[in-house]
């Protein structure tokens, strides 16, 4: 896929005020500080779509970006360790539940995972309620190139079998780099995929 164009819509707290439904969409979501940003703007060719921060939490809604005019991109808020009280962490913890459950056009999520790190219990707890809601989802290992190719490796394969654990059927999953764009090809073709499904449906 050529990424011809990529443009800022809209941010909303609420799901039902997110653009019409007509197209279809894809969520990024990830514990905050992942590369989410990052990721997307690798993927949207396009440097300064998603705003990039070194403070975990910044994404705070919502928000919804269109793609070549015919399919959303949705930079959902992280979860994890941001600084905010309990009942804002809940309230988008409601927000973000919403969206994921309701949106009728949502084609597929991906979930961030840093590659850097040994399995994280947050990480796995919010792949098992993707699971639980059934909501289609891959994963997305992020920061590649910031650890040998035998540490990214070791790190991706010991999440997947935790997910063995109790997964019978394990997702796709794509390791990535922003700095040499690796996975980018392979995400944006499944998104192709997806679209060409999308269109038969309609």
């Amino acid at each position: 896929m050529v990424i011809k164009s990529a443009e800022y819509l809209i941010s909303n707290v609420d799901w039902t005020k997110c653009p019409v439904a007509d197209k279809p969409e894809y969520a990024f979501i990830g514990r905050s500080n992942v590369g989410k940003s990052s990721l997307i703007n690798m993927l949207a060719n396009h440097e300064k779509l998603a705003k990039t921060s070194g403070t975990p939490g910044k994404t705070q809604l919502i928000n919804h970006f269109l793609i070549n005019k015919e399919w959303y991109l949705v930079d959902l808020p992280g979860y994890g360790f941001a600084k905010v009280s309990q009942s804002q962490r809940r309230s988008w913890e409601q927000m973000i539940e919403n969206y994921l459950r309701k949106r009728p056009n949502l084609m597929n999520v991906f979930v961030l995972i840093d590659s850097r790190l040994t399995p994280q219990k947050i990480d796995l707890e919010f792949v098992n309620q993707l699971g639980e809601w059934q909501i289609p989802f891959q994963l997305v290992f992020t920061k590649a190139d910031k650890n040998t190719q035998l540490e990214t490796s070791r790190n991706v394969k010991a999440f997947l079998n935790k997910l063995r654990e109790t997964w019978q059927f394990l997702p796709a999953n794509y390791v990535t780099s922003t700095v040499k764009k690796t996975g980018r090809d392979k995400i944006l073709e499944f998104i192709a995929e997806m679209n060409a499904r999308f269109q038969g449906i309609a």
